[in-house]
């Protein structure tokens, strides 16, 4: 058995957000899944096997199973187009906790169709500003993650925040977001998520179906991209159409590795 592991929202090596993709023949073991997971070692693993007219994926950080990952769902979608397991017409279909996902490819981008996941405004949840080491200007739950706009990207580029008391938060997650200084892209992000194992997300692909909206609202457009500030860095494209968000990134093979 075959297991890759890919560089996702980037065109470089060492860029964007790894994740290992296992493609099976048949459902696994959960505790298999979670082991391995935790094995490998990343922000996520993703596993896919045939079922009905696409693939059942399910994704697992070294922790926990959870309900939506970009970055894997690309990396996954991206096997199957260079194994030539779908041609480049296909749509990819993927069945998921969070309904049924597909992508496209377009020349050296693949569009993701994901549900977006507004964030309502909310009262700061005590030890969140601590934990961040700054002050909101706004504060939102989508049920899945806090998303926090700050003051400025200087700000959110120095953060450091302390991941201890963010992972007693109950919540998958942390989105800190700021309006970008760069006319290069529209808003610049950073996610952490200690809960669930992973400190900081180098690029989260599910934090931008909360971003899409919040940023459409505040910018008064449908169409952006975004720039995830982590030490690795990644560029998403987002695009909003009714409660879907459309989320364009790049991929690339790091390596391939058999599992015995």
């Amino acid at each position: 058995m075959n297991i890759y592991q890919v560089d996702a929202f980037t065109q470089r090596i060492f860029g964007g957000n790894p994740a290992a993709v296992c493609l099976l023949e048949e459902p696994a073991k959960e505790e298999w899944m979670q082991n391995l997971a935790m094995e490998m070692n990343l922000s996520e693993t993703a596993f896919a096997w045939p079922e009905e007219d696409g693939y059942r994926l399910r994704w697992f950080t070294p922790k926990v199973e959870v309900d939506l990952c970009g970055h894997a769902t690309l990396a996954t979608s991206h096997i199957l187009w260079q194994l030539q397991k779908l041609s480049h017409e296909d749509t990819a279909r993927f069945f998921t906790r969070s309904g049924l996902l597909t992508c496209i490819k377009n020349n050296d981008w693949i569009e993701m169709d994901f549900p977006a996941k507004q964030a309502i405004k909310v009262k700061a949840p005590e030890g969140l500003s601590e934990a961040l080491g700054v002050q909101p200007a706004f504060v939102g739950n989508n049920k899945m993650d806090y998303l926090v706009e700050i003051e400025s990207e200087e700000v959110l580029r120095n953060l450091q925040p302390n991941f201890s008391e963010l992972s007693k938060l109950p919540i998958r997650g942390t989105i800190v977001t700021a309006r970008s200084q760069s006319t290069e892209y529209d808003f610049i992000s950073r996610f952490f998520a200690p809960a669930v194992g992973v400190s900081e997300d180098p690029v989260t692909g599910s934090a931008h179906t909360a971003l899409a909206p919040y940023w459409a609202a505040k910018l008064g457009k449908t169409t952006m991209t975004g720039f995830q500030a982590s030490s690795r860095g990644g560029v998403v494209k987002v695009r909003l159409v009714n409660d879907r968000v459309l989320l364009g990134g790049q991929a690339i093979t790091v390596m391939k590795g058999e599992l015995y």
